[in-house]
């Protein structure tokens, strides 16, 4: 009874905890953590995260710091458009299509040259970083933003640990595969 009874207590405070409702504007800890929590509370996001992580080191060389750097560098600039109220009408699209191009690149073990890797890269990354902005807090942006770099880039890095732990090989085109078809099931639901 006394499990039940602390569940129910804690119930309401698990529905403020979504990413988007932040107590005390002012709170920097606060602003941090939100900005923490953003690219890991949407499955889009985190897909899209992790895959990329999959894809850098899949290719090796420079793309395993390349392509993660690029990802976060316009994540930041698409941040500061969101927040900052400029308009991008494709962001969720082309959110959904960073999950299922990513995970395609990884099932096939494409090997697109880096000048054709990074622009893309870019583009996701803006688009992604425009929808954290656009949800974020009104003030304390530097903070969450600063969250969401940091949370992303260990996405980003988990995803090549986990890309060299299954070394290049037929279970890592696999989870590239079901990645993709994970973003296509997001662009239906």
């Amino acid at each position: 009874m006394k499990r039940l009874s602390l569940a129910a207590t804690l119930l309401p405070s698990a529905a403020l905890a979504h990413p988007g409702h932040v107590h005390d504007a002012h709170d920097s800890g606060a602003q941090f953590i939100h900005g923490l929590a953003h690219p890991v509370g949407g499955a889009d996001h985190l897909l899209a995260m992790v895959a990329l992580g999959l894809l850098a080191a899949q290719l090796g060389g420079r793309a395993v710091w390349a392509l993660p750097v690029t990802f976060v560098g316009a994540m930041l600039a698409g941040g500061a458009m969101g927040a900052g109220g400029m308009g991008l009408p494709v962001v969720e699209p082309m959110i959904l299509a960073s999950v299922v191009i990513l995970g395609v690149l990884v099932a096939m073990a494409a090997r697109l040259p880096m000048a054709a890797l990074v622009p893309m890269v870019a583009v996701f990354g803006a688009a992604h970083g425009w929808a954290h902005g656009a949800e974020g807090p009104a003030t304390g942006l530097p903070l969450y933003a600063a969250g969401f770099a940091l949370a992303t880039m260990a996405l980003h890095l988990g995803g090549i640990a986990f890309g060299r732990l299954l070394s290049r090989g037929l279970e890592l085109r696999v989870l590239g595969g079901g990645t993709a078809l994970a973003g296509l099931a997001l662009t239906v639901a």
